[in-house]
């Protein structure tokens, strides 16, 4: 038994959607969750930004005394999960990337598109770890840069996220010869629903769900998963944005009003 909270961090709110399939699968565990809201997106930035931000959050997380930390981020999880998981041995550290790429190999497709950040697309890193599992495996990326500033906004049930999804990926999806999606962005699961409704033929797979599956079996095997007890989830961001407050509201209906601002780095 290990009541510790498990830490997740995300460039800002899309980590939350992490949160929520691991209350539906565990919800013995409490969390800690720091969104880097001041300095979001980081997709448009550069890899030694990206990796100097997520090293000051998880030497922050890891002062807290949590017991695994979540990646929340497939721009930080390609950027930096590796330098991590080097620097900070002593604890486990996951990832969003490779437990999405192992659910679909699992599933045997033999095509499937990947829509994410500029970061993520052009870090090529979906596209070489599915190589991995699956070196047969046919993929089609997309870079879809304004789907994160508006969700953070909070723009997402109405035409302006309709036509930004289709000015994106009406081409993409006509002319890809793919059958699936994978949501490469812990944002992206926010707008799934316009996606699928959209585009109703695709399967879709979220990194958001999939990373939840490795948390449990990280925590079963090193007999770490938590009893029922009174440990508060708490939530930290860079900046106490409206949208912030609005977001954790609509997402954690009883969640503990009290959200801290701290700024790291």
């Amino acid at each position: 038994m290990d009541n510790r909270p498990i830490g997740f961090f995300d460039s800002g709110l899309g980590g939350l959607t992490s949160i929520m399939c691991l209350k539906d699968m565990m919800p013995n565990e409490k969390v800690l969750f720091y969104g880097d809201t001041a300095r979001t997106p980081y997709g448009s930035k550069s890899p030694d930004t990206i990796r100097d931000f997520s090293k000051h959050i998880v030497e922050y997380l890891i002062s807290m005394n949590v017991k695994l930390i979540v990646i929340a981020c497939n721009t930080a999880t390609s950027m930096a999960l590796e330098m991590l998981r080097e620097e900070f041995k002593d604890i486990p550290i996951v990832g969003v990337i490779e437990p999405t790429v192992r659910k679909v190999a699992k599933d045997s497709r033999k095509s499937v598109g990947i829509i994410g950040t500029k970061a993520t697309i052009n870090s090529d890193i979906y596209n070489a770890t599915l190589r991995k599992y699956n070196p047969d495996i046919k993929t089609s990326s997309l870079a879809c840069p304004a789907f994160v500033p508006l969700i953070e906004e909070g723009i997402v049930d109405n035409k302006i996220m309709d036509l930004t999804i289709k000015y994106y990926m009406d081409d993409f999806v006509k002319n890809g010869d793919f059958d699936s999606l994978i949501l490469g962005c812990t944002h992206y699961p926010l707008i799934s629903e316009n996606i699928n409704r959209i585009y109703p033929n695709l399967k879709l797979y979220s990194s958001s769900q999939e990373v939840i599956g490795d948390v449990k079996r990280i925590l079963t095997e090193r007999d770490m998963l938590a009893k029922e007890n009174d440990y508060k989830d708490r939530y930290y961001a860079s900046d106490l944005s409206e949208n912030f407050l609005k977001m954790t509201d609509n997402l954690f209906k009883n969640r503990d009003k009290k959200i801290k601002l701290i700024k790291l780095g």
